[in-house]
């Protein structure tokens, strides 16, 4: 997908901010819908198919952190949290809520352009089907390397925008344990203990839909003081 064919979906309370966010997004290319609160974005939702969702967190009613929640429970579709909380607990109940990464308010429209571009280029692209598939065996889950799917028999397991680009990063490296220092820089993300953290987070949300027993990981294992490992059969 070329970053400037994405529909994105605004929601902020702020109609000041929401409107300011909405022109500029146009400006730079993008087809840009808002939404005033929850409510107003689950509307859009029923009847709308967005690429992208940045929503704020602090709204009157359902707060973005609930609404994320919501939105996983059917979508992959990629979300980016808007807070004016810099806690880094608040950071990771975005992330374990499923957002794929937050920008602190206040912040320059610059660095929303440049993160919303980050995470779009995360998606995995369209591939013509291949007679001879590249396929990594996980148990009863199979990882089509070329189209960066997860399947489960014939059901196709979604997969949020970063925990896609995690599968491409270990499946690149398939029995190599990666740092969490490196998939926070192949991620994209400023480096930090709190981005580590939030590594953290993704990792065991992965592994819900990749492992028999997340708690006993058998094919995303540990690897002590080396970092994560995808371990295929």
């Amino acid at each position: 997908m070329s970053d400037t064919d994405a529909h994105l979906l605004i929601v902020d309370d702020d109609e000041r901010i929401r409107g300011l966010l909405q022109k500029f997004l146009i400006r730079n290319g993008f087809l840009v819908s808002a939404a005033r609160d929850a409510a107003h974005a689950r509307r859009l939702l029923v009847g709308l198919d967005f690429d992208m969702l940045v929503l704020d967190v602090m709204m009157p009613g359902e707060d973005g952190v609930s609404l994320t929640r919501a939105i996983r429970e059917t979508s992959d579709t990629p979300i980016l949290l808007l807070t004016a909380k810099s806690e880094t607990e608040d950071r990771i109940a975005g992330f374990e809520a499923g957002a794929d990464d937050y920008l602190a308010k206040p912040f320059e429209p610059k660095e929303l352009l440049l993160r919303i571009n980050a995470i779009l280029r995360r998606m995995p692209d369209p591939v013509e089907t291949s007679t001879t598939p590249k396929l990594l065996a996980l148990g009863q889950i199979r990882y089509d390397i070329d189209r960066g799917e997860l399947w489960r028999g014939d059901e196709l397991v979604r997969l949020t925008a970063t925990e896609s680009q995690l599968m491409r990063i270990f499946a690149a490296q398939p029995g190599e344990a990666i740092s969490r220092s490196k998939l926070v820089e192949d991620l994209g993300r400023d480096r930090g203990q709190s981005q580590e953290r939030a590594v953290d987070v993704q990792i065991t949300r992965l592994r819900r839909k990749l492992e028999s027993d997340p708690k006993q990981p058998r094919y995303l294992q540990t690897v002590r003081g080396a970092g994560y490992m995808l371990a295929p059969d």
